[in-house]
């Protein structure tokens, strides 16, 4: 499907923004503090907009809200570049860095391929797990490539070249009507806002641990490789997170899922924590790349799951904005896990920090465990309607 490789190109950015935008500011400002704080407020920004933004895609349809939000949003990357080139105050650098959120054009091809293979579950989850594959490979690629444009052409190559694969991906991806899925009216007054919806709130919560994983897994990485002086490794080491996940996602999209999807959740969960909690064994750089290896491999099958049940309990009318919510949730995640990897690092040392991922894993779990029943009850009953009391 052509809509599936625009998709990618427009979403391969997503992790480019980040790198490019703290080593951009920090090489014209000097100033890694204020590089990293620009970030964190440009992901505090994603975790607001994007919903928002998805929540008009499903009422106005994708072609009509993504292409006035991709436009406003790449003006906001070049007015970022252009403030740190030209020293504007510090505050434009916030300002401008919240103009350029995105749509999310992931949610956008999920919500394709949902609409298309309503009727064969088995084709669905095929093509989850291709698109779980793509995602591994945007971030496996992006952050290579926007290390390589901001070191080899210039500290601001990175965000610019980002905006314009966003600008033209997200453009190229909208024309494709044909395969837009058609919107969802149902009558006014009976609509129950996804944040209601119980089985949506397992997920959500069960993201939030998920993207502590990665958000840990990240940086005691980085600060583990530096303690053994092999710094300029990191990217490696977590890419082969990566390249593991990709690997399971694409064996993974083979096998033919009978049962509960519910089950199937709570099994991926529980992969994880498996996977995850060897990282405590690390002793040296080669047992750390076999481990890492080995972390990612119940990632993406966990995400392919998460998102065939979000299929099932979200209204197609709700979709786009089900799946911003759990995406918004993962970036949460992600910062909550920087944040508390960080504090491990600083207080304990590098290699007591292997023990966030497996923790968050498990965490995610006992979170999915607990709510087992408000998710089978929401993939029996899905929460279109308002319920009478």
């Amino acid at each position: 499907m052509a809509f599936t490789v625009t998709g990618f190109l427009s979403r391969l950015p997503l992790s480019m923004y980040g790198v490019s935008t703290v080593i951009m500011i920090a090489t014209l400002r000097d100033s890694y503090l204020l590089a990293g704080t620009v970030a964190a407020v440009d992901m505090a920004a994603t975790v607001v907009l994007v919903p928002r933004i998805s929540r008009l895609i499903d009422r106005y349809g994708q072609a009509r809200v993504a292409v006035p939000a991709v436009v406003i949003s790449s003006i906001g990357s070049v007015a970022l570049v252009l403030c740190a080139h030209h020293d504007a105050p510090d505050w434009t650098l916030f300002a401008t860095s919240i103009l350029s959120t995105a749509p999310n054009t992931g949610g956008m091809v999920r919500a394709r391929w949902a609409h298309i293979y309503r009727d064969d579950k088995q084709s669905l989850h095929t093509a989850n797990s291709f698109e779980q594959v793509l995602d591994e490979v945007c971030f496996i690629v992006g952050p290579i490539l926007a290390v390589a444009l901001c070191t080899g052409l210039s500290p601001t190559a990175g965000v610019l070249v980002a905006a314009a694969l966003t600008l033209v991906g997200t453009g190229l991806f909208a024309a494709q009507r044909g395969t837009e899925p058609p919107l969802e009216t149902p009558d006014e007054g009976t609509v129950v806002s996804p944040w209601r919806n119980k089985g949506l709130q397992v997920i959500i919560s069960t993201f939030l641990f998920t993207g502590t994983i990665f958000g840990s897994l990240e940086v005691v990485t980085v600060a583990y490789t530096e303690h053994l002086g092999h710094e300029s490794a990191a990217g490696v080491v977590l890419a082969l997170q990566s390249v593991g996940s990709a690997i399971a996602g694409l064996l993974f999209g083979l096998v033919t899922l009978r049962g509960e999807t519910s089950r199937h959740f709570l099994l991926g969960l529980a992969g994880m924590a498996v996977c995850m909690l060897p990282l405590v064994l690390a002793e040296g750089m080669l047992s750390l790349v076999g481990l890492m290896f080995v972390a990612g491999m119940a990632s993406s099958p966990t995400m392919i799951i998460s998102m065939s049940l979000l299929q099932e309990i979200v209204p197609a009318g709700q979709i786009n904005e089900g799946m911003a919510m759990t995406t918004t949730a993962l970036l949460g995640g992600i910062a909550l896990g920087s944040a508390s990897g960080g504090w491990t690092i600083d207080r304990f040392g590098p290699e007591a920090g292997y023990w966030l991922p497996g923790t968050a894993a498990g965490l995610a779990l006992v979170v999915a465990l607990a709510g087992f029943p408000r998710l089978r009850s929401a993939v029996s009953r899905p929460e279109s309607v308002a319920q009478p009391s």
